[in-house]
C-alpha cells in the first residue's frame, strides 16, 4: 500500500459514517417511493368497506389458554390443543393467513418480531392436522419487507413448512373504510392477502411500546395499514381499537416467552428482555392482551385501548371470567 492509499482511522470512520447515512437515506427513499406507489395506485382500485368475520363459534371453557414453558413450538402446540385443537379453527381444504409482527429487520433473539418457531409450528398444524389447502404469511413492515422476512427467520420458517409469504405490493392495497370508524376512512389497507382466505390467525409478541404502552395482539393489526400510517401515532389508542373492530380473527397467539420490558417496540439488547416462559392463545383478543399486560407489570386499566375495546364489547379485560385453561410444559 502506498502512502496515498493509507487513510487515518478518523478518515475511515468519517467515510463509514457517510456510507451509513447513504444506506439509511437510500432505504428511507425506497420506503417513501413504495408508499408513494401505494397512494398513487389507490384511485385505480375499488374501495372496500370493512372485512369479513373470520372468527369461529365460541365454546365454553375453550376461549383462552395459558401455557408455561421455554420451548415455543411445544407451548404453542399445547396452547392450541387446550382450545380444542387446530381442527376446531381450520377445516380441510381451507386457506389460512398468518399475520405475525415482522415490522423490523431484526433477528429472533431481539424478540422485536414474531418468532419463527411459532410460525412453523402453527403452519405445520394447519397442514398436517387440519389438512389446510394453503397457509399464507403476510405483513407490511416498517423496514424493507424482504430484509424483515429474512432476518426475522420467517422466510426460512415458511420454506420449511410449505407456507407462502405474501410480500406487500402497491396493487395489494385497497382504500378501506371501517363503518363507523373515526380514523380508518378510505385508508390504504393490505387487503389482497385477506380477500380470499378462510381463516386468519394473529401471532404477536409481548413488547413495551413508547406510544401505546404495550404492543401485543391488537396492535399487531397495525401492520396491515399502508400509507403514512405513523400519523395515527397521535391517536394511538383509537387506531388500535378500530383495528380490533375491523379484524375479527379466527385465533390469536401471544408469545410471552421473552418479554420486551423496555425500549420497545424495537429493543436491541438482551437487557431489554425478561424471561417469563408464557404462551397465550385465545379467541378473545382483548382478554389475551389483558393477560399479556400483566407480563409487563401492567393492568388493563393502564392501557386505555383495552378499556375502550371492552366498552365496545369487542372482548373482556376480565380474562379470569373466561376460565382460562392453564398447563405447564416440563423441561
Amino acid at each position: 500500500m502506498t502512502h496515498n492509499d493509507k487513510i487515518s482511522r478518523r478518515q475511515f470512520l468519517a467515510r463509514s459514517a457517510k456510507a451509513g447515512i447513504s444506506v439509511a437515506a437510500a432505504a428511507a427513499a425506497a420506503k417513501w417511493l413504495y408508499e408513494s406507489d401505494v397512494l398513487n395506485m389507490l384511485p385505480k382500485l375499488s374501495a372496500v368497506s370493512g372485512l369479513k368475520d373470520y372468527s369461529v363459534s365460541p365454546v365454553a371453557g375453550q376461549t383462552m389458554s395459558i401455557v408455561s414453558g421455554s420451548a415455543r413450538s411445544q407451548t404453542v402446540r399445547r396452547a392450541v390443543e387446550l382450545l380444542g385443537g387446530i381442527t376446531r379453527f381450520v377445516r380441510p381444504g381451507e386457506t389460512v393467513l398468518l399475520k405475525p409482527n415482522i415490522g423490523f429487520a431484526s433477528p429472533p433473539r431481539i424478540c422485536a418480531t414474531s418468532h419463527p418457531d411459532i410460525i412453523s409450528e402453527i403452519a405445520t398444524l394447519c397442514y398436517e392436522q387440519a389438512k389446510a389447502k394453503k397457509v399464507y404469511i403476510t405483513d407490511n413492515p416498517i423496514n424493507d419487507s424482504k430484509s424483515c422476512f429474512e432476518l426475522s427467520g420467517i422466510s426460512a420458517a415458511a420454506a420449511k413448512c410449505g407456507a407462502e409469504i405474501i410480500s406487500p405490493k402497491a396493487n395489494y392495497f385497497r382504500p378501506l373504510t371501517l363503518p363507523g370508524g373515526k380514523l380508518i376512512k378510505n385508508w390504504p389497507f393490505l387487503y389482497e392477502p385477506l380477500k380470499n382466505v378462510d381463516k386468519v390467525i394473529g401471532i404477536a409478541v409481548v413488547k413495551d411500546h413508547s406510544r401505546s404502552g404495550a404492543s401485543m395482539v391488537m396492535k399487531n393489526w397495525y401492520g396491515l395499514l399502508g400509507g403514512g400510517r405513523s400519523i395515527f401515532h397521535t391517536d394511538i389508542n383509537t387506531i388500535i381499537v378500530e383495528l380490533a373492530m375491523l379484524v375479527k380473527p379466527t385465533l390469536v397467539i401471544l408469545d410471552g416467552t421473552q418479554v420486551m420490558i423496555s425500549n420497545g417496540p424495537t429493543g436491541g439488547s438482551s437487557s431489554d428482555l425478561k424471561q417469563t416462559d408464557i404462551m397465550i392463545a385465545g379467541c378473545d383478543q382483548v382478554a389475551v392482551d389483558s393477560f399479556g399486560a400483566t407480563l409487563l407489570n401492567m393492568k388493563p386499566a393502564d392501557l386505555p385501548y383495552l378499556l375502550k375495546a371492552q366498552e365496545l364489547k369487542l372482548g373482556t379485560t376480565d380474562y379470569e371470567s373466561l376460565k382460562p385453561v392453564y398447563a405447564k410444559i416440563e423441561g
